[in-house]
Protein backbone atom coordinates (compact mmCIF):
# COMPACT_ATOMS: atom_id res chain seq x y z
CA UNK A 1 0.00 0.00 0.00
CA UNK A 2 1.39 3.28 -0.72
CA UNK A 3 0.69 6.76 0.64
CA UNK A 4 -2.39 7.49 -2.18
CA UNK A 5 -3.77 3.94 -1.29
CA UNK A 6 -3.57 4.96 2.40
CA UNK A 7 -4.96 8.51 2.08
CA UNK A 8 -8.60 6.87 0.28
CA UNK A 9 -8.31 3.89 2.56
CA UNK A 10 -8.84 6.30 5.46
CA UNK A 11 -10.77 8.58 4.05
CA UNK A 12 -13.42 5.44 3.33
CA UNK A 13 -13.04 4.49 6.93
CA UNK A 14 -13.56 8.12 8.47
CA UNK A 15 -16.05 9.09 5.77
CA UNK A 16 -14.09 11.97 5.49
CA UNK A 17 -12.87 13.25 2.26
CA UNK A 18 -9.51 12.49 0.01
CA UNK A 19 -8.31 16.19 0.80
CA UNK A 20 -8.99 15.72 4.71
CA UNK A 21 -7.78 12.39 5.21
CA UNK A 22 -4.34 13.06 3.69
CA UNK A 23 -4.09 16.55 5.67
CA UNK A 24 -4.44 14.36 8.54
CA UNK A 25 -1.70 11.47 7.71
CA UNK A 26 0.78 14.33 6.41
CA UNK A 27 -0.01 15.89 10.12
CA UNK A 28 0.37 13.01 11.73
CA UNK A 29 3.30 11.71 10.37
CA UNK A 30 5.25 15.56 10.69
CA UNK A 31 4.08 15.12 14.54
CA UNK A 32 5.80 11.48 15.06
CA UNK A 33 9.18 13.37 12.87
CA UNK A 34 9.37 16.34 15.11
CA UNK A 35 8.72 13.99 18.82
CA UNK A 36 11.29 11.40 17.60
CA UNK A 37 13.77 14.27 16.54
CA UNK A 38 13.54 15.29 19.62
CA UNK A 39 14.38 12.52 21.58
CA UNK A 40 10.78 11.52 22.57
CA UNK A 41 8.58 8.16 22.35
CA UNK A 42 5.57 8.53 20.48
CA UNK A 43 3.14 5.12 21.44
CA UNK A 44 -0.02 3.88 20.05
CA UNK A 45 -1.74 1.95 22.26
CA UNK A 46 -2.18 -1.25 20.30
CA UNK A 47 -0.23 -0.45 17.68
CA UNK A 48 2.84 0.07 18.38
CA UNK A 49 5.55 2.28 19.33
CA UNK A 50 8.20 4.86 17.45
CA UNK A 51 11.54 5.55 19.39
CA UNK A 52 15.16 6.43 18.12
CA UNK A 53 18.52 4.15 19.17
CA UNK A 54 21.59 5.19 18.92
CA UNK A 55 24.22 3.19 16.74
CA UNK A 56 27.65 3.20 17.79
CA UNK A 57 30.29 3.09 15.33
CA UNK A 58 31.73 0.10 13.82
CA UNK A 59 34.41 -1.13 11.51
CA UNK A 60 33.26 -3.12 8.27
CA UNK A 61 34.58 -4.71 5.10
CA UNK A 62 33.92 -2.47 1.82
CA UNK A 63 32.12 -5.57 0.11
CA UNK A 64 33.76 -4.78 -3.57
CA UNK A 65 37.72 -4.32 -2.27
CA UNK A 66 37.10 -5.70 0.91
CA UNK A 67 38.72 -3.13 2.75
CA UNK A 68 38.51 -2.00 6.29
CA UNK A 69 36.32 1.39 6.42
CA UNK A 70 34.55 3.18 9.28
CA UNK A 71 30.76 3.48 9.88
CA UNK A 72 30.15 6.34 11.56
CA UNK A 73 27.79 5.99 15.17
CA UNK A 74 24.12 7.27 13.92
CA UNK A 75 20.64 8.03 15.71
CA UNK A 76 18.06 5.38 13.83
CA UNK A 77 13.99 5.34 14.34
CA UNK A 78 12.62 1.98 15.61
CA UNK A 79 9.31 0.84 15.87
CA UNK A 80 8.16 -1.94 18.03
CA UNK A 81 4.95 -3.01 17.13
CA UNK A 82 2.03 -3.55 19.81
CA UNK A 83 0.19 -6.84 20.82
CA UNK A 84 -3.14 -6.19 18.71
CA UNK A 85 -1.08 -5.26 15.27
CA UNK A 86 0.77 -8.50 16.03
CA UNK A 87 -2.32 -10.64 16.50
CA UNK A 88 -3.45 -9.36 13.53
CA UNK A 89 -0.94 -10.14 10.72
CA UNK A 90 -0.52 -13.52 12.52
Amino acid sequence: MNKKELVEAMAGAADISKSAAEKALNGMLVSITEALSEGDKVTLVGFGTFSTANRAARQAKNPQTGKPMEIPAKTVAKFKPGSKLSEAVK
